[in-house]
């Protein structure tokens, strides 16, 4: 069984753990952009491939795809998940399985305004959110939201371009030189990360993991601490449930004055996930069990809490010759 992870970057972990789990029986394969990803040099062959925008860079993942026998392949990135999941028939014709949620699911994921009015009309806890300027500043005389808040892209990634404004002279100079942006409530709580796994032959979330975090880095969990809460628990799988995703995912909510507010979904491993899988929590493993054709066991909340994650930096050496290190 060969799995093609795309768009790897610096994510050696995701990497490491898929060929630790598929025991020699099959091999990872990677993809880049930079020949300066270090994530590559971990797989047991990589690719150099075109930007994502480039018209024909489907074409070329699915040559790869053809050409090493790829039984699944996923992205780490978000911009690339609806570009995949678009076309999920010209994979499966050659025998590969897009690993995560459908065209739709990847859309409202990446519309962060969009996700807002699902998550609002399905009855959800969030963060009170506007595209329209002027309606955002009258929220704001009438006490409804307060300063600070977040101005953030409409369709962004890892906290990229992402301003807090503490008055209205900061909201019009950002309205004027930005487009397609997005006025949110700063939300005060603690943070959390929260890791599921939806079966993708019984469509069940059947593995979630949920940790405190402590620390962030460019929009990654830094330090973090795991714990349960059944009323988490409960809530991730009603709101998975509801929204239809699949695979892999990757939720943040706050936790403010008791009750969870949803904040981000993406439809793919998060930077936090290696806190996980150092659980127990082994989603590998799972999308392998899936690609087989074996659906998963339940094993929601089956990790020990209290345990903390700390990032650190690792390096790579590559010669000239390409030789890695």
């Amino acid at each position: 069984m060969n799995i093609l992870i795309l768009s790897a970057g610096t994510r050696n972990k995701i990497v490491q753990y898929f060929r630790r789990e598929l025991h020699g029986n099959g091999k990872v394969i990677a993809t880049d952009c930079s020949e300066l990803a270090p994530a590559i040099y971990e797989a047991d062959e990589h690719y150099i491939v075109p930007r994502i925008d480039v018209p024909d860079y489907i074409a070329t993942i699915i040559e790869i795809c053809r050409k090493e026998k790829i039984k699944g392949v996923l992205s780490l990135i978000d911009p690339e998940l609806s570009i995949i999941s678009a076309h999920k028939r010209e994979f499966e014709e050659i025998g590969t399985t897009i690993i995560g949620s459908d065209y739709e699911k990847c859309e409202l994921s990446m519309d962060k305004y969009e996700m807002y009015c699902w998550l609002k009309s399905h009855g959800y806890k969030t963060a009170i959110t506007f595209k329209d300027k002027k309606e955002a500043l009258e929220a704001i005389r009438q006490k409804k939201m307060e300063y600070p808040v977040f101005i953030k892209p409409i369709r962004g990634s890892a906290s990229i371009d992402i301003v807090k404004a503490d008055n209205e002279k900061t909201i019009d100079f950002l309205w004027e030189n930005s487009e397609d942006i997005m006025m949110q409530e700063y939300l005060e709580g603690q943070e959390i990360g929260v890791d599921v796994y939806v079966d993708m032959i019984s469509h069940q979330v059947v593995s979630i993991f949920a940790k405190k975090k402590l620390r962030m880095r460019s929009g990654e969990t830094d330090k973090s601490v795991s714990f349960k809460d059944d009323e988490l628990f409960n809530l991730v799988k009603r709101f998975v449930k509801e929204a239809g995703f699949l695979g892999q995912i990757d939720i943040d909510l706050f936790k403010k004055n008791g009750e969870y507010f949803i904040s981000e979904v993406n439809p793919r491993f998060g930077g936090g996930y290696p806190h996980a899988y150092e659980c127990g929590v082994n989603s590998m493993k799972m999308i392998i069990n899936n690609l087989a054709g074996k659906e998963n066991p339940l094993t929601i909340g089956e990790y020990e809490d209290g345990v903390y994650m700390l990032k650190y930096s690792e390096i790579c050496i590559l010669r000239k010759n390409g030789d890695d290190q």
